[in-house]
């Protein structure tokens, strides 16, 4: 193995090519001057885990797999898959003003979150959801979390993380959440079962047609459509604009925007906007997917 890593230390530029080809057409990545060197890194460790030092015959083994396990292993590689408990924290604040103003306490809700990486987010949306309807929130809402990511999606569902991962939380919730690690898992902790059972994972390409999912209420898609094309963002956003419910809301990383879509969206606050609709007004009740 060492032979083998110091032989694959940068890929020809026509299997660069074709490696970015297989990126923006499974992924919708956009291919940005000064990466190629990142995608190259990446692309090299694939082939180190597959056990081949031959370029064309990576690119073979990636064209003919007709299982897709050896594809998605590339592009678990080349997904960003940075996230943090509590990020961008005005967007949890506002739903949990959202939540504790509802009135209709019987109602049952499902949130997106599209692009849940390793489960933070997720698991953050489900804590607010208990913070602002007490024990009702098992019982009325769940989230459903996606990403394209399986190694992303198995982080998330194991749901233990390190004591300076869970900092950006209020103390008091580190408390109530979170059960402390023993012996070989000292200074990790587990997600605590009733959040984690508000969570349900599954795997989803937001490039691909999206199954039959929703209507939801609120989908959260943030800091992950600035590494898409302006195309592809058009068409993902719309993807998710048809997905929510009369009146639902969406909300993007702050870095982010719906330039081009504001026909269709009303601006709320930075990075919320609620879908347009000549229904009849009102959320109306989500599907449980």
């Amino acid at each position: 193995m060492g032979l083998l890593r110091k032989a694959i230390t940068e890929l020809p530029e026509a299997t660069l090519q074709k490696v970015q080809e297989l990126a923006t057409g499974r992924l919708g990545l956009e291919s940005r001057p000064g990466k190629e060197m990142l995608l190259s890194l990446r692309a090299a460790r694939h082939m180190r885990e597959l056990g081949v030092s031959d370029a064309d015959e990576y690119m073979h083994l990636l064209e003919s797999d007709n299982s897709g396990m050896r594809l998605q292993g590339l592009m678990d590689l080349l997904t960003t898959n940075h996230t943090a408990f509590w990020r961008e924290a005005g967007h949890f604040e506002w739903l949990r003003e959202q939540l504790a103003t509802d009135r209709n306490p019987e109602e049952k809700l499902t949130i997106w979150c599209a692009a849940s990486s390793s489960g933070e987010e997720p698991y953050t949306l489900a804590m607010v959801a208990r913070e602002a309807l007490g024990p009702a929130a098992k019982e009325r809402i769940r989230i459903l979390a996606t990403d394209v990511s399986t190694r992303m999606l198995a982080k998330a569902r194991a749901a233990v993380y390190t004591e300076q991962r869970i900092r950006p939380l209020p103390e008091a919730w580190r408390r109530l959440y979170f059960e402390a690690g023993k012996n070989k898992w000292h200074g990790h902790l587990r997600v605590s079962r009733e959040i984690r059972e508000m969570v349900h994972f599954r795997w989803l390409n937001l490039v691909d047609p999206l199954p039959s999912i929703g209507p939801f209420p609120y989908i959260f898609c943030r800091n992950v459509m600035i590494y898409f094309s302006q195309e592809t963002r058009m068409q993902i956003v719309q993807k998710l604009l048809d997905r929510l419910t009369p009146n639902g809301y969406l909300l993007v990383g702050y870095a982010e925007g719906l330039s081009g879509l504001e026909a269709d969206t009303e601006f709320v606050r930075p990075a919320i906007y609620r879908r347009k609709s000549a229904m009849e007004n009102g959320r109306g009740g989500a599907k449980w997917v």
